[in-house]
């Protein structure tokens, strides 16, 4: 098939002839996909063809390799996989052939795929003459060759992880790299292709960054492409001097000197992208040193893996200068849009990463630069420092900032009442957001019930302010909230209370309140406001529902009335629905409040399931949690909306795409079984089915699978002896999640704690199951579980990667185990690792958590060995 015309059909403007060709190609690559994968990498291939088809088929060839989802991805691989070889050979050829191919487009899509098929192909020990093709290619005459070669081989870094190329391999893609990035390398496109490669194979680089020549090599090469006369390769080397600073920390001793020259340099001289590197440098190497100083007050006995060098205590005198001029580049329109990144503000996240590294050091350092400032008339000199406060709030010891603070107060509320520039506001909000948030909890009060209405007042005056000002002023508003949380009565938020809530109401009708995510921010602030609101607001609360009630009835009355509005009100839904939550978790804690709020539970129920008519995931998402509350509070009477809310329930746990509102719904039919104990025996066939089946699906996200497993446990916990017809499915299902859980020892962090959690789930069913068993005679069912589950408890233990919770859990289910097995346990538990050094580890716990628990099981052993 003559795919050329199709490939450019596809891009037409006009619709009827693009999905023709869309579908075209569709059904060519569905019905002969070697022939299809063959014709566009000969396409791409083709010096001949248009640069717009090539470089479509490119993309088609990448994509049909690689996707964002895991078990898609695995797919495609296995698919790769099981082609026919001569086939591959000729695609990989055609691949290789287009490297040298005259248009840029196509090389650089071509690089893209060769790195995909690479990523498939290297760990099975397939294409094993690539690297070396590849590195004779660099040696070639035409520069883009060069250029495409080395741009190939830094994709390449980036698909394979490090051990799947053997260390001589790596030392010549190296030396390659390197020598492409030289000052002498006269092609700049050359040169930039190999810095933009050097930067994804630093992690190959552990054994030459371990050798001090080659190091050194490697260092004097990047340092020297950061002055290169091109802005791109200039850019390109910092990039890979903040990944050195993050990936060979502990090798930076020699060089830091002269980094800090070459970066102050260019924060001070060079253009902007350069300028946000260099400071992204010294960011990277602050995250370092907080990390390694955390480890080590953690634990002062830890022999840290790297020892911490304290390169910004040093640079201290001159970095923080040199940040704190960054903070005087503010740009006119800087706040208008959300996503904006620019020098003053990379400047002051740095400061705040130097504050939290230092501690009380930053302060002498900063203070002369605000008292300078902060009257002068030039608003960026006001704004900056403001924003040099606000940035430093976090890091310096309470006893430090706070005399400094109450001096800045006033006078902040005064800038935030008067100041002309909506900039100085907009900072000198956010720093008041800073102030209360940094001192919540601490001892030394800044907000004493005198001023605290003195300050409401402003922070509700500010919120008639611009969008910006406005957002930042409901920031403010809702970290003084929480710092009264647990004042009690005499809480000085109560006499405001309902004019805080009106003024917030007021704030989410503003015409612009969809601008500066102004809106959300008044319902995030709503919220924290009721949360942390004392008892003798509760009558106001009860309220606010009503009030809640009928603005979500607006929104469900304007979709049936109008098409285009099915779409808009949606994040004014969810934001309902959130709030709805908060009031019903605080109504529904105190038995006053909440037999009053009852009369409403009705009305509320039917308007959540209104929402599940809408099409969005955040919306259902927060809808099924504020279904979630109310069951919690209504309890066993919320048996009545179970058989209109059940449709609703099945369809969130089939919802695998959206696999958020999957978990969600997961956690709600957890807290419908606490609510309704076995009045959801009825329903629990449905549920156990629908939460087996995605239990084996590998299409459903796997962070929803832990929560499934605590969710068993609820079930069993709620029906009792009733959970007999369940065990031959969740058991096994369990035993093998346990034997995957046991045995994934493994590096990275990441999956580390999603081990932790699939471990908690597993421990959370079985403890559910035993207690649910508990006093039935149906308890020896549990019998032929107990060996696997022990030796679950074992391999856990022996593990040593558990975290405190599993820690906790762990000891839970030993108990349970031994407590309602009794003396049928009693030897098998003796026997097991788990009840002798396992529980003894736990019982000289510092945490209390587990100690409680490690106690709990001793107790429930003794009673089953002496039984």
């Amino acid at each position: 098939m003559e795919v050329t015309q199709f490939l450019l059909s596809a891009q037409a403007v006009e619709s009827t002839i693009r999905k023709h060709a869309e579908e075209t190609l569709k059904q060519f690559q569905e019905q002969n996909l070697p022939g299809f994968l063959l014709s566009l990498s000969g396409e791409l291939a083709n010096e001949e063809k248009p640069v717009e088809s090539r470089k479509l088929a490119g993309l088609i060839l990448k994509n049909a390799l690689d996707a964002k989802e895991q078990h898609r991805k695995y797919e495609l691989v296995q698919r790769w996989l099981s082609l026919d070889v001569a086939v591959k050979s000729q695609i990989k050829a055609c691949l290789l052939q287009t490297l040298s191919s005259t248009v840029s487009d196509a090389r650089s899509t071509a690089s893209q795929v060769i790195a995909k098929v690479a990523g498939i192909e290297l760990p099975h020990k397939q294409w094993p003459e690539l690297i070396g093709y590849l590195l004779s290619n660099v040696q070639q005459v035409p520069p883009h060759i060069k250029q495409a070669t080395l741009e190939t081989l830094g994709y390449m870094c980036e698909e394979v992880v490090p051990d799947v190329i053997d260390q001589d391999q790596v030392n010549k893609i190296l030396t390659a790299v390197v020598q492409g990035m030289n000052a002498n390398e006269s092609n700049t496109e050359v040169r930039l292709a190999a810095t933009r490669a050097l930067y994804n194979a630093l992690g190959f680089a552990q054994a030459n960054f371990s050798n001090d020549m080659e190091r050194d090599y490697i260092m004097r090469v990047v340092c020297e492409a950061t002055l290169s006369p091109e802005l791109k390769i200039r850019q390109a080397a910092f990039e890979c001097l903040v990944s050195i600073g993050s990936t060979y920390y502990d090798k930076l001793a020699a060089y830091i000197q002269d980094i800090f020259n070459i970066t102050s340099k260019a924060v001070r001289e060079d253009e902007e992208p350069v300028a946000l590197q260099a400071i992204e440098f010294w960011s990277s190497i602050c995250d370092e040193e907080i990390d390694i100083l955390e480890e080590y007050r953690g634990d002062y006995t830890a022999d840290s893996d790297v020892p911490c060098y304290y390169f910004i205590k040093q640079a201290l005198p001159a970095l923080v200068p040199m940040l704190l001029e960054t903070l005087l580049k503010q740009e006119e329109d800087q706040d208008q849009d959300e996503g904006a990144w620019n020098l003053a503000m990379a400047g002051g996240t740095c400061l705040g990463l130097v504050a939290r590294t230092v501690g009380d050091d930053i302060v002498p350092l900063v203070m002369p630069f605000i008292e300078e400032n902060i009257t002068k008339a030039d608003w960026r000199q006001r704004e900056a420092a403001t924003y040099a406060f606000g940035s430093i709030m976090e890091g310096p010891s309470p006893d430090k900032i706070i005399p400094i603070a109450n001096v800045a107060l006033n006078f902040m509320l005064t800038a935030l009442t008067n100041d002309p520039s909506s900039h100085v506001k907009d900072t000198t909000a956010w720093t008041l957001g800073r102030i209360f948030e940094a001192l919540h909890g601490s001892t030394v009060v800044i907000v004493t019930p005198e001023n605290c209405e003195q300050i409401i007042k402003v922070l509700l005056q500010s919120m008639k302010d611009v969008p910006n000002v406005a957002e930042k002023a409901c920031g403010a508003l809702y970290f003084l909230a929480q710092a009264f949380e647990d004042v009690g009565p005499a809480s000085p938020f109560a006499p405001c209370f309902h004019e805080i809530v009106q003024s917030l109401l007021n704030v989410t009708h503003r015409e612009d309140a969809g601008e500066s995510r102004l809106r959300m921010a008044a319902y995030e602030t709503l919220n924290e406001v009721v949360r942390c609101s004392s008892n003798e607001t509760a009558g106001l609360v009860l309220e606010l529902v009503q009030v809640i009630m009928t603005e979500l009835h607006g929104t469900l009355e304007a979709q049936k009335s109008s098409s285009d509005m099915r779409e808009k009100p949606n994040e004014l839904q969810g934001l309902l629905c959130g709030c709805l939550q908060v009031i019903i978790q605080k109504l529904g804690a105190l038995e006053p409040t909440k037999y009053a709020f009852m009369q409403y539970a009705d009305q509320i129920m039917n308007l959540l399931l209104g929402v599940f008519a809408c099409r969005s995931a955040t919306v259902h998402e927060e809808a099924m949690l504020a279904i979630g509350a109310l069951a919690y509070a209504t309890g066993s009477s919320f048996a009545k909306y179970m058989p209109d809310f059940y449709k609703y329930l099945e369809m969130g746990l089939q919802n695998f795409e959206e696999y958020q509102v999957c978990a969600v719904t997961v956690g709600v039919v957890g807290d419908i079984c606490r609510a309704l104990e076995d009045k959801i025996l009825p329903y629990c066939d449905g549920i156990m089915t629908l939460l087996l089946k995605d239990l084996s699906s590998n299409q459903l996200h796997r962070s929803v699978k832990p929560p499934i497993f605590s969710c068993f446990g609820d079930i069993a916990l709620a029906i009792g002896e009733n959970f007999e017809k369940y065990l031959m499915y969740a058991m096994p299902m369990l035993q093998s999640a346990a034997e995957l859980s046991a045995h994934t020892s493994s590096v990275d962090d990441e999956m580390i704690e999603y081990t932790n959690l699939l471990r908690n789930g597993i421990l959370e069913a079985y403890s559910g199951i035993f207690q649910g068993f508990k006093n039935s005679p149906k308890t020896q069912l549990l019998i032929p579980y107990a060996p696997h589950i022990l030796q679950f408890l074992d391999s856990i233990y022996l593990e040593k990667d558990m975290d405190d919770v599993v820690m906790k859990t762990a000891m839970g289910v030993l108990g349970d185990l031994a407590d309602t097995l009794g003396s049928n346990a009693g030897s098998l538990v003796q026997q097991s690792l788990s009840s002798k050094d396992f529980l003894n580890e736990c019982l000289s716990s510092e945490d209390h958590l587990i100690k409680e628990s490690a106690e709990w099981a001793r107790l429930a052993i003794s009673r089953a060995i002496s039984g």
